[in-house]
């Protein structure tokens, strides 16, 4: 085992890339190997790890001379940090180890399994000696960045609603551990969900009480709830929506998100690469919709103009996440979403869920 100070020297020195290795090759990490070539200059995938073998020698063969092996215990000395992509109940002893080892870790949401398992990793990090950083990929997703902050800014308006729809399918096919609530953690919410809670708590503030209401009908795999619908209200008196499905067979709003402030409505279309304002009523003091248009874009209504569009060119949310761990391991700085920070959805999650048990409305102050 290399010395703390002897892996974060290596990994800082400007002419040396950063070892990666990947613990988990399964569906969440199937295309990783091949994703981050945009970042070939900065880091290399060194060893993958799987207890299929078949599935780590796959991965390996993207990456000219990278190892595969079934126990990540094998990779440690191949590597200067590692992307942990495996079941929820896994995370917690393979962090703990690798951040012993003295490995950065990049931990794909949500940080562990319960609270206990969180305190313990939060305990243990030393951001950035090593660096403990949490995959909430959403936050480096362009357009919900942009809406994100237009809410935080109060770009147009005071925000008083926010509602966020993340309708898809994903039954057991990717493994049998999604379904099982002691693996995953609970249901569609928690292990999903918990995205859209974090980016509510970033953009809202502090959340003052809620509800969750959830049904496995429709998604039988799953033992806990495969659709989930969560209420709040925060400290600035907005209220927020989320609604979530595994079982959706069809859907029109797909990854979409509905802003509401004294000056209209921003529309995110997540699929169209779309941020859109719209506004039916309006009074001499605001600026005209075509004068908010994004470049290139041209009014087809009168109540609703394009803002903002992705770019062709744009890095994929996964690349851009990847990148600034990277700057944290090479200009030795602690992670926007540290570990003790990305406990704050899981404990909304958590208190929600036990608020349902007993038919009550969350308390979610001090979260």
């Amino acid at each position: 085992m290399e010395p703390l100070g002897r892996v974060h020297r290596k990994s800082t020195e400007a002419h040396r890339m950063i070892r990666v290795g990947m613990i988990g090759c399964g569906s969440m990490a199937a295309s990783h190997a091949t994703t981050f070539r945009p970042l070939d200059g900065r880091m290399r995938f060194t060893a993958f790890a799987d207890i299929e073998l078949e599935r780590a020698e796959a991965q390996a063969k993207h990456a000219p001379g990278a190892i595969a092996v079934t126990d990540y215990h094998d990779l440690l000395d191949a590597v200067d940090a590692v992307v942990i992509a495996l079941p929820h109940d896994l995370h917690y002893p393979v962090g703990a180890e690798a951040l012993r080892a003295g490995k950065h870790v990049l931990m794909e949401k949500p940080l562990a399994l319960n609270r206990e398992e969180c305190r313990a990793l939060v305990e243990m990090d030393r951001s950035p000696d090593p660096v403990l950083m949490v995959g909430y990929v959403m936050r480096h997703e362009p357009l919900w960045t942009e809406l994100g902050e237009a809410i935080r800014t109060k770009r147009f308006g005071e925000v008083f609603h926010v509602s966020i729809w993340t309708e898809q399918y994903t039954d057991d096919s990717r493994g049998k551990w999604l379904g099982q609530a002691a693996r995953l953690g609970g249901g569609q919410l928690f292990s999903h969900g918990c995205h859209y809670i974090d980016l509510l708590l970033h953009w809202l503030g502090e959340p003052v009480s809620g509800t969750h209401v959830g049904t496995n009908l429709c998604t039988p795999w799953m033992e806990r709830e495969g659709t989930s619908n969560v209420s709040l209200k925060f400290a600035s008196g907005a209220t927020a929506y989320h609604f979530g499905t595994w079982g959706a067979r069809g859907s029109r709003l797909r990854y979409s998100v509905h802003a509401h402030t004294d000056q209209g409505m921003l529309e995110l279309d997540f699929a169209d690469g779309t941020l859109t304002l719209f506004r039916d009523r309006s009074g001499s003091d605001l600026p005209t919709l075509q004068a908010l248009a994004a470049p290139g874009e041209t009014m087809e209504s009168p109540n609703r103009v394009v803002i903002a569009r992705r770019s062709g060119a744009a890095a994929k949310p996964v690349v851009a996440q990847m990148a600034a761990f990277l700057d944290c391991i090479e200009q030795r700085k602690k992670p926007e979403i540290s570990a003790r920070q990305s406990v704050r959805s899981l404990e909304v999650i958590w208190r929600l869920y036990e608020a349902e048990e007993t038919g009550v409305v969350a308390d979610l102050r001090g979260v």
